[in-house]
């Protein structure tokens, strides 16, 4: 496996977050969607930019927020 991180949209993003317990908590503005999961009070923002990649190093910024690995962004991605 590589150890760039992965080219993602803010769907994908978004629907690996809730394969990970993560729950839309509100809409920041009009572009940025602020998720939370209440088992460990963690929460994250991802920036909602219709079919735009988000880039690598908010990718990385967004998984370490929420606590995810880069191993188990890719294990939730091909499930």
């Amino acid at each position: 496996m590589s150890k760039r991180f992965p080219a993602a949209t803010s769907a994908e993003v978004i629907r690996i977050l809730k394969k990970a317990g993560f729950l839309f908590k509100r809409q920041s503005g009009t572009s940025h969607a602020i998720y939370y999961r209440e088992s460990d009070r963690k929460r994250t923002n991802v920036p909602v930019h219709a079919g735009k990649v988000i880039k690598r190093r908010t990718l990385k910024a967004i998984l370490s927020a929420a606590g995810i690995t880069m191993g188990e962004f890719e294990e939730l991605r091909r499930k």
